[in-house]
C-alpha cells in the first residue's frame, strides 16, 4: 500500500519550485481585537490542539539518491516555542509597521530540517489590538485546506466548550533510516504497475462510462496545454526577483462585489478578476507603460478538493490560465469581457485537464517533476498569481479575541514581482498583496490604484454616479 505520509507529486512540486528568491510558503497577517493574549497562554492553547493537525509535528524526510518523493516523519525534536514566536512594534505601531513587520517575516524561508511552520504573535497595536502572523509551507497546505485548519486552530465563540484531549499522549515515532526510506519507495514503486493493471480491468468492466469521462479530460488536457504553453506578455512585473518582500493589503466588503454582480452579471470572482485587471492597467499607465490591446495572464489557483476531503492537509488545486483585458478601461466592459472569458475557460474543460494533469503527476518520477518544475519556474507562462480564498463566513476567535480581518499571502514564482491573495471572512473580502522589495518599490501606489478600480465597479454597478477618473501621474512612493 502507498505510504499515506508520503507527498503526492504537486506537494513535492513546491519543493523544487523554492529557491533562495522564490519562497514557497503561504503565508497570513491576522489582526485581532482586544488586549494581546499572554505569550504562555498562546502556546497553552496551540499545544492543546495540536492532535488535530498531526502533520504540524513532523517534518521532511528525502528519499536517498532522489529515488522516490519525501516523506512526512515525527520530529524528534518538536519544541511549539521554535514555531511560535513573539515581537512587538516599534512606536507607533501603527498598520504600516505591521505591514513592514509582515514583509521581512514572510522573507524569510522556512527550516526544512523542522516542521514547516510558524506563527508570530505580535504586539504593540494601537486601540487594544494585536495581530498573528502565520506561514505555512506550501508543501503542507492549499488555500482551502489551510483555511479548514486556521477553524481548528480558532474557536467560533469567545467561549468555546474545552477541545477533547488526545488518547494518548503524543510521542515521536523513530526516525526511518535512509535504507529503510530508499526500500519503502523502491517497494511503492514496484507496486505502480498493478495499480495500472487495476484500472484497466475497471476499464473492461464499464467501457462506455470510462470512454466518456476519457474524452473530457484529454479535451481538457488539451486545452491546458495550449493556453499554458502560449508565453504571457512582457511586462515590468516579470523581472529577476530577489528574496525581501513588500506586503500591504486592501480591505473590502463582500456585500459590495455581490452587488456589482448583481447589477452587471458575472461571478463574484469575475468582478475581483475586472478589479484586478483595472488596477494593473492603473498602475502600468502611471509609469508610462503602454496598455492599449494589451492583455495580462493570470494563474488562478481552483480547487479540485473534494466536500469529504476539506480538513485534510497536502494540496488539491489545480491552475487555470485567465486573460486579464489591462487596456479596457471602461470598467462594465471589461468586467463584461473578463466574464465571457471565464465562461469560455469552464466550458473549455481547463479545470478537469488541470485536475488530470495534477493525478498524473504522482506517477512521474522526482527527477522528471524537478525538472518540469524548474522549467515551468523559468519560463513567462503567466504574469501574475490571482488567488481567491473563500473564507469561513462567521467570527473567529483566539483566547475570546475577536478576528478583526485577515489578509493572506500567496508566494512569488521567479520571475514574477507580484502576487495578489483575495480571502472572504465574515462578511469582508480583503486583498493582501505580496511584491518583490525591489522590483515594486511603490506597493502602496498599485493598492491605490485597486481601491479606485473598485470603487469604479461600486459606483458603476450602482448607476451613473460618477466614478474614480482617469489615472493620474502621481510620485511614486516606496516603504523603506
Amino acid at each position: 500500500m502507498p505510504n499515506p505520509d508520503r507527498l503526492t507529486g504537486l506537494d513535492t512540486s513546491f519543493l523544487h519550485l523554492e529557491r533562495d528568491s522564490a519562497h514557497m510558503h503561504v503565508a497570513g497577517c491576522m489582526v485581532f481585537k482586544g488586549a494581546p493574549p499572554i505569550y504562555e497562554d498562546l502556546l497553552e492553547q496551540i499545544v492543546s490542539r495540536l492532535h488535530l493537525v498531526p502533520r504540524y509535528r513532523q517534518r521532511l524526510a528525502f528519499v536517498p539518491l532522489n529515488q522516490g518523493r519525501p516523506v512526512w516523519v515525527d520530529d524528534p525534536h518538536f519544541n511549539v516555542r521554535f514555531h511560535v514566536r513573539h515581537t512587538a512594534l516599534p512606536p507607533p505601531g501603527g498598520e504600516a509597521q505591521l505591514k513592514r513587520l509582515a514583509g521581512r517575516v514572510f522573507s524569510q524561508t522556512l527550516d526544512r530540517s523542522r516542521p514547516l511552520w510558524e506563527l508570530w504573535l505580535v504586539e504593540g497595536l494601537p486601540r487594544d489590538r494585536f495581530a498573528l502572523l502565520s506561514k505555512t509551507h506550501h508543501a503542507l497546505v492549499d488555500g482551502v485546506s489551510g483555511v479548514d485548519i486556521a477553524t481548528v486552530l480558532f474557536d467560533s465563540s469567545p467561549d468555546p466548550l474545552p477541545v477533547a484531549p488526545p488518547e494518548v499522549a503524543w510521542a515521536p515515532r523513530p526516525v526511518p533510516s535512509g535504507v529503510q526510506l530508499l526500500a519503502d519507495a523502491l517497494g511503492e514503486r514496484a507496486t505502480a504497475p498493478a495499480e495500472i493493471a487495476r484500472g484497466v480491468r475497471a476499464t473492461v468492466r464499464r467501457p462506455r462510462q470510462i470512454a466518456s469521462r476519457a474524452g473530457e479530460a484529454l479535451a481538457g488536457v488539451g486545452t491546458m496545454a495550449w493556453t499554458g504553453l502560449q508565453a504571457a506578455p512582457a511586462s515590468r512585473l516579470n523581472v529577476r526577483i530577489g528574496p525581501h518582500r513588500r506586503f500591504t493589503w486592501v480591505r473590502g466588503e463582500l456585500a459590495q462585489y455581490r452587488a456589482v454582480k448583481t447589477a452587471l452579471g458575472g461571478t463574484v470572482n469575475d468582478v475581483v478578476l475586472a478589479g484586478v485587471a483595472g488596477a494593473l492597467g492603473r498602475y502600468l499607465r502611471l509609469h508610462g507603460d503602454p496598455t492599449e490591446d494589451v492583455v495580462l495572464k493570470a494563474m488562478v489557483p481552483v480547487s479540485v478538493r473534494a466536500d469529504v476531503e476539506r480538513g485534510a492537509l497536502g494540496n488539491r488545486v489545480a491552475a487555470m490560465w485567465v486573460p486579464l483585458p489591462i487596456g479596457i478601461t471602461d470598467p462594465v466592459q471589461r468586467l463584461l469581457v473578463i466574464s465571457r472569458e471565464m465562461e469560455g475557460i469552464k466550458d473549455s474543460g481547463q479545470a478537469v485537464g488541470a485536475r488530470v494533469l495534477t493525478e498524473l503527476s504522482g506517477f512521474a518520477s522526482p527527477t522528471i517533476m524537478a525538472q518540469a518544475a524548474r522549467l515551468q519556474a523559468r519560463q513567462r507562462l503567466f504574469n501574475l498569481v490571482v488567488t481567491n480564498v473563500p473564507g469561513p463566513q462567521l467570527p473567529l476567535y483566539v483566547l475570546g479575541r475577536e478576528l478583526d480581518g485577515i489578509f493572506p499571502m500567496v508566494p512569488l514564482a521567479e520571475n514574477t514581482a507580484l502576487g495578489i491573495a483575495v480571502m472572504s471572512y465574515n462578511g469582508q473580502l480583503n486583498f493582501g498583496l505580496n511584491a518583490d522589495y525591489d522590483a515594486l518599490p511603490d506597493l502602496e501606489a498599485f493598492a491605490d490604484e485597486l481601491r479606485a478600480s473598485i470603487a469604479e465597479l461600486v459606483a458603476a454597478g450602482e448607476g451613473p454616479a460618477a466614478a474614480p477618473g482617469p489615472t493620474t501621474r502621481r510620485p511614486v512612493r516606496a516603504v523603506e
